[in-house]
Order: structure tokens, then C-alpha cells, then sequence
């Protein structure tokens, strides 16, 4: 049976997170900014689907009572708080059957001990949702992915070809596994990721997102001073030269804003593109600075049709990531488009 990943953008059953955990990432002020965060964005997303929250055994209460009713709260051992990367990634059959396919997690390249109940949380969501489980020994987070749903995945070589994630296997051995677990056909590999995600290495979510069929997003930063400002711009070409699995050449929306905040200490870059497309709109980290309602409104209309959420994710960022790196869709079944 073939099954594939269909596109951010195909109807959710619901959204799975996960509650922020690990005490020595955030440091404990940042920690508990961190969970205000990620309440906000589950109620963001809760406006538009289901939001399901597993929290570590024992903090199911504290999450509930910072949540609300709005959100689910389950309780399950993790180690951290990424569900885009620890969690299962969902993919659909012909007739809209679904399954998860369970990749292994390594900790982004073994930076923070331990990982190993993050490397089992995807087959014990699958069991819970009574999901099959796809089984694969290659390590992979979903933020190293973005796909249309119609054959084509982008990705980034400074990650995934990174030596700390599977240095034994070769790119063309790691693009035939991409093909085989998640019904892609065509693979375009991007450069770089941002010189400054070195928690991610690079992952394509902070630099391109798919947003419709032959259509993307790229973070294309505008101030030549910028580390990304050249980086980005050779990513640009490669997908002007690009076509996807469908022989349709992409169209290219430039991302330009960028914003950079003080958190805790720390100069931090708050990553417009590390968006959610939920059920009828779309939730964005916001900074709290006069760039945000310009990248907002780039957003709304590279996703016509769809509300744009903004939602303060300063401390989120500092953490390494943003909205998306939080959020894990799971597609409603017996729904292939």
C-alpha cells in the first residue's frame, strides 16, 4: 500500500504539542515564560482545530490550569517539548487510510541528554490514536521537511546531511528513504539553512515553507547585514531553477522581514516563516516589534482565504525555535486531499 504525506494545508483531525520540560534548556524564569508561550499558541490553534498536549506525568495539572478548557492534556514521558520533531509524521493512503511513520530522534545530533523517551513518544502516540506505525532507522525531525502533498519535499543538505544525524548513509540512500516512508518522488535540497539555528543545524522550516501546490515562502532577509542575507539569496536560486514533482515551475514569495529581540540576555532571532497552517488560518511568532505586522501581512496574502494569528514567541525562540517547531498536524483520515 502506498501512503504519502499530504500538505500542511490538508484538514486536521487535531494539532499535537507538547509541554516545555527540560529545566536546564530554558533555565527556570525562561521556563515558565516558555509555558505562557506555548498556552497562548494552543489557544491560537484551538480557534481552528482540536489541540491535544502531552505533558510529562505529574505536570498534567499545572498545563491544564495555564491552558484552559480549550485544550486537551494528556499525560505520556517525554523529555522536551518539539512535537514537530519528536513527534510521528502522518501520512495518508489513496483511500485516506492513516498511518504514522515513527523515524528515530537523536536530540538534533545528541546536544541535550537524555532523548531516549523523546525517541519512543511518536509509537506511543500512534498506539494511543490507534494509528499504524511505520517504522524507519533513519534519524529525522519533521522541521527538516516541508511538502506540497503532490510528490515534492524541500529540504536543506546543512541538515540533513549533517554527520551527526546519519553519517552512514549517503544523500542519494537518505532521499530514497524521504521517497519510500513519505510517497514523495522528486526532492529538492536547498543549501542552507540559518547560519544561527546551530540547535537545528539548519532546519528548512525556518528558511521555506510550502503554502499551496507549485507555491513557497522563503525567508529572504532585506538588511544586508544580515547572516542570512547571501545564504538565502543562493537558496533563492536554487528553487527559481527548481520543479517540483509535478514539472511546474515554483512560485517564490520573499519573506524579508526580520526581527531580532533581547531574551534573557540573549540577542534572539524570532523566525517569521516558522509558521502553523491550521484549519482555516495560519499562527505566526511574533516579536513584539513594528516588523511583525509587515511579515503578518505578507502571510495573509501568500495563504489567501485564512486567518493570521500572531502570537508572541520571544522566549519560544530563545528556546530555538517557533511556532511551527512546537506543532505536529495530525490529517483527518479517510481524507487523501
Amino acid at each position: 500500500m502506498t501512503f504519502r504525506m499530504p500538505a500542511e494545508w490538508t484538514e486536521h483531525e487535531r494539532c499535537l504539542m507538547a509541554w516545555p520540560t527540560r529545566a536546564d534548556l530554558w533555565g527556570e524564569t525562561a521556563l515558565e515564560e516558555a509555558r505562557a508561550e506555548y498556552a497562548q499558541v494552543a489557544n491560537a490553534i484551538a480557534e481552528f482545530e482540536p489541540v491535544t498536549m502531552v505533558a510529562v506525568p505529574g505536570q498534567g495539572e499545572s498545563a491544564r490550569a495555564l491552558c484552559g478548557e480549550g485544550v486537551e492534556v494528556v499525560e505520556l514521558p517525554i523529555d522536551d517539548s518539539w512535537f514537530r520533531d519528536s513527534g510521528p509524521i502522518f501520512v495518508l493512503d489513496p483511500q485516506g487510510r492513516r498511518a504514522g511513520v515513527d523515524f528515530r530522534f537523536n536530540s538534533w545530533g545528541q546536544k541535550h541528554f537524555p532523548w531516549d523517551q523523546d525517541d519512543k513518544i511518536a509509537g506511543l502516540l500512534l498506539e494511543r490514536l490507534d494509528v499504524e506505525r511505520i517504522e524507519s532507522s533513519m534519524i529525522l525531525e519533521g522541521g527538516a521537511i516541508t511538502v506540497d502533498g503532490e510528490g515534492t519535499l524541500i529540504t536543506t543538505e546543512q541538515c540533513l546531511l549533517h554527520p551527526n544525524r546519519n553519517p552512514g548513509m549517503t544523500q542519494e540512500q537518505i532521499e530514497d528513504e524521504l521517497k519510500a516512508r513519505l510517497g514523495v518522488t522528486k526532492v529538492i535540497w536547498l543549501p542552507y539553512g540559518g547560519l544561527l539555528d546551530t540547535e537545528t543545524d539548519g532546519h528548512v522550516d525556518g528558511v521555506c515553507a510550502f503554502v499551496a501546490p507549485g507555491k513557497v515562502v522563503i525567508q529572504l532577509p532585506s538588511d544586508p547585514e544580515h547572516p542570512d542575507y547571501e545564504r538565502m539569496q543562493v537558496n533563492r536560486a536554487v528553487l527559481e531553477a527548481a520543479t517540483d514533482a509535478q514539472g511546474r515551475s515554483l512560485e517564490i514569495v520573499d519573506l524579508p522581514q526580520s526581527a531580532f529581540v533581547d531574551v534573557e540576555g540573549k540577542d534572539t532571532e524570532v523566525g517569521y516563516l516558522n509558521f502553523y497552517i491550521a484549519n482555516g488560518g495560519v499562527v505566526v511568532p511574533t516579536a513584539g516589534v513594528p516588523q511583525d505586522e509587515e511579515a503578518l501581512a505578507v502571510l495573509a496574502a501568500a495563504l489567501p482565504g485564512r486567518k493570521v494569528v500572531g502570537v508572541r514567541s520571544r522566549v519560544i525562540a530563545f528556546g530555538g525555535g517557533g511556532v511551527h517547531c512546537i506543532t505536529q498536524q495530525v490529517p483527518t483520515a479517510a481524507s487523501a486531499g
